[in-house]
């Protein structure tokens, strides 16, 4: 198991991230921009109107479909998690204050691989055997790109599954328990013992919750996602701008920090740290992507439930999805922990620390702990009712809708695993799979980006464009 471990945490974790995601997400994402006229910048007013503009529009679903509100809430359940709390934290400790910079270049070429991603779920689309919308990578991989490329569809669903104990279950739930544990301890300490037993308590509730839920499929996924997501994100926002404003003298500085460590690391860090400008790079692409996911492909599967006027306008919703994610929720973490003046121990590989030191210079330190702790568990469930969801999509297109409920066991057993197992084995192996899930990702968002631009150019710029028509 060890020398698995090791593997997967070495040579196969260079691969995934140096030689295949980074050159992929910049410079494909480069390409789609131009492609697609950068639509994020030039469109993205238009994008807020008719996505934020429409949150409580209460239409119903139909039969096997949600609505577009509950599929961006339940794409956004799997990517508003503890990437955003402990991920950004771990770009500042493990990156620097520069690799703040790099996860908002990461963001802004984000907000159009999602898109397309999501255009080309909603084009591709097909109903299963019960009746539901499925989509997804796998699904425009193989219809897109032709029955000859199945293959490549089935590695990205392979990869996608161990992803999704990985992103989407060990590392949320590990987060929970080690927040928790923490809240617990500030209020009476614990002894390693009763450590022990607060985790299998909390890994068995749980997995418990986790099952009552996910049982009931897409919809009471949707249902759940849609009330909770919103909740949590606007009370998460609330705390940490009133942190930053408490601390605002120091935004001019924290900004300095931030662009002057973008390129030159070590001058602000020095050589002892080890951190090096590959190092600012990396932690910072690396945590924007495991925050808003865009690249993965896994969005696109929630997507492809939607019940929506066309590819377009649903496609319009991982652009706000990658801005509410990564560069609201993500910077504001980011400038809570810098403004605050907390101690980072840099080369270090924090969890839930760092947020809560910085919460609990204005709230205290109990408070402080007990909000994290009840973010985190609020955050990190919503993620993995959502990943267990892309996994699912996954094993159904590999091995049809009966072996579901087989991966779904499997998925609530791993929940257990995730909360009693060391936090950087669990962080590094769900890192590997996250880049390898990307590859065939990308290869499929690139082969047929000329299908997306097909579409983008006839919604916003043809004669009859529906963007240009008076609603």
């Amino acid at each position: 198991m060890n020398s698995i471990i090791e593997f997967l945490t070495g040579p196969l974790y260079d691969f995934a991230w140096l030689y295949t995601f980074l050159p992929f997400a910049i410079f494909g994402g480069l390409f789609l921009t131009i492609r697609n006229r950068g639509i994020q910048f030039t469109r993205f007013g238009y994008a807020m109107k008719n996505t934020v503009g429409k949150i409580f529009d209460k239409k119903e679903a139909g039969h096997g479909a949600v609505t577009p509100f509950q599929a961006v809430t339940t794409a956004l359940a799997a990517t508003v998690g503890t990437g955003n709390i402990v991920g950004t934290s771990q770009a500042i400790a493990m990156g620097g204050y520069g690799a703040i910079f790099w996860l908002w270049i990461a963001a802004l070429v984000g907000m159009i691989t999602k898109y397309c991603e999501v255009v080309l779920s909603i084009k591709y689309r097909e109903r299963d055997e019960k009746g539901d919308w499925v989509g997804g990578p796998m699904y425009y991989i193989e219809k897109g790109m032709g029955k000859k490329w199945r293959w490549l569809a089935a590695v990205f669903s392979i990869f996608a599954i161990f992803a999704s104990f990985g992103i989407g279950n060990m590392s949320q739930v590990n987060s929970i328990t080690g927040s928790v544990v923490n809240a617990i301890s500030t209020f009476n300490p614990l002894s390693s013992e009763s450590v022990n037993i607060v985790e299998w308590i909390l890994a068995i509730g749980i997995a418990v919750l986790v099952a009552i839920i996910i049982i009931g499929g897409i919809k009471r996924i949707g249902s759940v996602t849609e009330k909770l997501v919103p909740f949590m994100s606007v009370f998460y926002i609330i705390f940490t701008l009133i942190v930053i404003g408490s601390h605002a003298g120091n935004l001019g500085n924290v900004f300095k920090l931030i662009f002057s460590t973008a390129f030159t690391p070590q001058a602000v860090f020095g050589a002892s740290t080890g951190i090096i400008l590959k190092e600012t790079i990396v932690w910072g692409l690396k945590r924007s992507a495991f925050s808003n996911e865009a690249g993965l492909g896994s969005a696109a599967i929630a997507h492809a439930a939607a019940e929506t006027d066309g590819p377009v306008q649903q496609g319009l919703f991982g652009i706000f999805e990658v801005f509410m994610d990564t560069l609201v929720i993500c910077t504001l973490t980011a400038l809570t922990i810098i403004c605050s003046g907390v101690e980072i121990g840099f080369g270090t590989k924090p969890g839930s620390e760092l947020i809560t030191a910085a919460l609990a210079t204005v709230f205290g330190a109990k408070f402080a702990s007990l909000f994290v702790a009840i973010a985190l568990m609020l955050f990190a469930l919503s993620t993995v009712l959502g990943w267990s969801l892309y996994g699912a999509r996954c094993v159904q297109y590999l091995f049809g809708t009966k072996a579901i409920r087989i991966y779904q066991v499997i998925f609530i057993a791993i929940i257990v695993v995730g909360c009693v197992s060391p936090i950087d084995v669990v962080w590094d192996i769900a890192d590997t799979f996250n880049g390898l899930m990307a590859i065939p990702n990308f290869i499929g968002v690139l082969a047929l980006s000329g299908v997306v631009a097909k579409l983008t150019k006839s919604y916003f710029f043809g004669p009859n464009a529906p963007a240009n028509r008076k609603k």
